[in-house]
């Protein structure tokens, strides 16, 4: 359903303030004077909502700025550029570990980023003084206080220490933030998302279908948790989530990422999308990732280590999940055709975020609607696998990842061979680490969170994934943008 964003089209641009600079004494040292103050914009419950809206619209793919897909899968083993070699040439300098602070897809995304959590800011500190039903309140308060955690949470693990800004930006003071230790920074996830849990409710209805739920603040109070190693608070969020009853495995893996299925109960947060509208709320995923006979531009083209890391029977068969996830050479394409490996560098392009020309005609090709699932019921399942291995209870670990590998399994099309995804049994520490890693890069494939699994699980990891031009000592994080370290004085170097 795609009912939230139909409530969105008035895109609030609260984040961005508007002023009128007389002088340059001015400018540096008097508070800045919008032309949508909270003096003249936040008065009622219509206005509330649509600030929230706006926050929302700001973590979407209607934008290239959201390159979240080039720090997730590019960076990673799983994926190269693709593309024309002269087109995005950014991309490769993050790809080869060698982008400085004037890249300009890191310093685009930097300010996407901080975009959406200035909206949310300024809903957080100006929605309480509303006159409205207090549980709507509470709920929209809610809602931003998620997207903020989210967009720091990415933030985090692309830059380590980043600005912490909670407030609007309308000071010096509130401009001019210094750098957050990234202990500092998941502390205020933390409370963000607990304090949403809180505000939030269990499900919507229409018009509202897609928003935040208390589902969503826990599963990813329970991400932030476990990646900073904090197994049973991790765990403890997890069970949370599941004792809500409300989410579980779709019994076919294909079906997660058809437009039909959006918002499923496999699905604990999707960022959502909606073609034909004005302002503008498709995802340009939709061409970014389409093969050139589609006027797609062929980003983020799949690995053979990507490709290989898919399980096979000993007679040839592969996990189906593989392609459902990537396009292969010979294997039916989105529209029936068959993939040719002519259309991509590396002999493969992703499929998830693409939709067949039947829902979306060449004509519109950047303006999909397709949904971007965030995080969904299997992911949850194999961090809380990760957990109970870490914690020492295999027993518990091998449940969860099991479900994960028999859902795989039974979405096998055809004669399913007896020695295909079988149960992983052993209950040795470090081999189901690896099992429930491997597990991980397949399951999740080309859904942006590889490298960001690889930064987490440290450098013995990374630097065997990544190879001998990676030092994780020094590569882990990405530069701060030089136009955020020469606009804030904060930031001392």
């Amino acid at each position: 359903m795609k009912n939230i964003n139909s409530s969105i089209k008035v895109i609030i641009l609260l984040g961005v303030t508007l002023f009128t600079m007389n002088a340059c004494t001015d400018f540096l040292t008097e508070e800045l004077k919008g032309s949508f103050s909270s003096a003249t914009f936040y008065q009622n419950e219509k206005q509330a909502i649509q600030a929230i809206n706006g926050a929302y619209s700001a973590i979407t793919f209607s934008t290239p700025n959201n390159t979240i897909w080039v720090f997730g899968d590019i960076a990673s083993d799983d994926a190269v550029k693709g593309g024309n070699p002269g087109d995005q040439s950014e991309i490769t300098y993050i790809d080869e570990y060698n982008a400085d602070a004037n890249n300009g897809i890191i310093s685009n995304y930097w300010s996407f980023a901080y975009e959406a959590i200035a909206r949310c800011n300024n809903v957080i500190a100006n929605v309480p003084a509303v006159k409205m039903d207090t549980i709507l309140k509470n709920r929209i308060i809610g809602e931003a206080k998620f997207i903020r955690a989210y967009s720091y949470f990415n933030l985090v693990n692309i830059f380590g220490k980043v600005p912490l800004k909670l407030l609007p930006q309308l000071t010096h003071e509130t401009i001019h933030v210094p750098l957050s230790e990234v202990s500092g920074i998941y502390i205020q996830i933390e409370k963000d998302l607990a304090e949403a849990a809180d505000a939030l409710p269990l499900s919507y209805t229409s018009p509202d279908i897609g928003r935040v739920t208390r589902g969503a603040a826990l599963a990813m109070l329970g991400k932030a948790n476990l990646f900073q190693q904090k197994w049973q608070a991790a765990i403890a969020s997890f069970k949370q989530v599941e004792a809500l009853g409300l989410y579980r495995l779709l019994p076919d893996y294909a079906n997660l990422f058809r437009l039909v299925n959006e918002n499923n109960g496999e699905s604990i947060f999707e960022i959502q999308h909606l073609t034909g509208q004005n302002p503008f709320t498709g995802s340009g995923l939709n061409q970014w990732f389409a093969p050139p006979t589609e006027g797609g531009y062929y980003f983020n083209a799949p690995t053979q280590s990507l490709v290989d890391a898919f399980e096979r029977s000993s007679s040839g068969e592969a996990d189906p999940r593989l392609d459902v996830s990537v396009g292969r050479d010979g294997k039916p394409w989105l529209n029936g055709e068959i993939f040719s490996g002519s259309w991509s560098p590396t002999g493969f392009l992703t499929k998830k975020h693409q939709q067949p020309l039947s829902e979306i005609p060449s004509s519109l090709k950047g303006d999909g609607d397709l949904n971007y699932i965030y995080f969904r019921y299997a992911d949850l399942l194999l961090m809380k696998a990760e957990a109970f291995n870490e914690t020492n209870q295999p027993d518990s670990a091998l449940a969860n990842l099991n479900k994960v590998r028999q859902r795989a399994r039974a979405s096998f099309k055809g004669n399913l061979p007896a020695d295909l995804l079988p149960p992983v049994n052993t209950r040795d520490q470090g081999l189901l680490r690896t099992a429930i890693q491997k597990e991980r890069r397949v399951e999740l494939a080309q859904e942006f969170h590889r490298y960001f699994d690889l930064m987490r699980w440290g450098k013995s990891v990374a630097e065997a994934a990544l190879g001998a031009e990676f030092n994780y000592e020094t590569k882990q994080y990405l530069p701060i943008p030089q136009a955020e370290i020469d606009a804030n004085d904060a930031i001392k170097h």
